[in-house]
């Protein structure tokens, strides 16, 4: 089980609040033990991260059910779908008001509420890009954080030198179900921040019939 899928399980899980802090210390140092950032980074990425999703939450949780939050560097991704524009720029405006973020990518659509199945096509393409990356021994993946929404996939985290960032699109653009990718990696030690770029797709628009016990291993 990987050390992500963990730390969502244990997420899952009521804690009183010095428990919940130490486990989130727990799981931001085993993280930082393989990423290419301090355990202070990794703490104050996971708790921009969760007290951003706590302040929708309470904000309206209707509205902000299906928006996801990633953190990484300091730099919040906001996806998923809300029902108004105004909905919209309620999420961003609340993802500023967070101390730990620096900067935030707002890709959040208007929309209706989506199906069952697009939510799982959506994983299992997550899953893919995964996969590829995992297996490409010149790509440290655990630097890589994705997220699918409506075949779109969305990249963050840092990539060690320019040919690696390029790489890493490629893999996810090769995935078959995927409409567009867009990236927010940063190369490390570069003073630039992380900004968006998107890579071609590189396969025919119409995606393979979806499976949801093909591992990906093949792609």
């Amino acid at each position: 089980m990987s050390i992500r899928a963990l730390i969502l399980i244990a997420g899952l899980i009521p804690l009183s609040g010095c428990v919940a802090a130490a486990v989130g210390a727990a799981g931001a140092a085993g993280v930082a033990a393989f990423q290419d950032k301090t355990m202070g980074e990794s703490l104050d990425d996971a708790n921009a991260s969760n007290q951003l999703k706590a302040r929708l939450m309470t904000a309206d949780p209707r509205a902000f059910n299906e928006v996801d939050v990633e953190v990484a560097g300091r730099v919040a991704l906001l996806t998923g779908r809300v029902p108004t524009i105004e909905d919209r720029h309620r999420a961003e405006s609340m993802a500023w008001e967070v101390a730990l973020i620096d900067d935030v990518a707002n890709e959040i659509q208007i929309r209706e509420q989506g199906g069952v199945f697009q939510n799982v096509n959506d994983e299992w393409i997550t899953a893919r890009v995964r996969s590829r990356l995992v297996t490409d021994g010149s790509i440290k993946s655990v630097n890589v954080n994705i997220e699918t929404y409506d075949g779109t996939v969305y990249l963050m985290g840092i990539a060690r030198t320019d040919a690696e960032l390029r790489e890493i699109a490629q893999h996810a653009s090769k995935v078959r179900g995927v409409k567009e990718v867009v990236s927010y990696i940063k190369v490390r030690d570069s003073v630039a921040s992380a900004r968006r770029t998107e890579a071609p797709v590189q396969h025919s628009p119409s995606p393979e019939a979806f499976n949801p016990y093909d591992t990906g291993a093949s792609q």
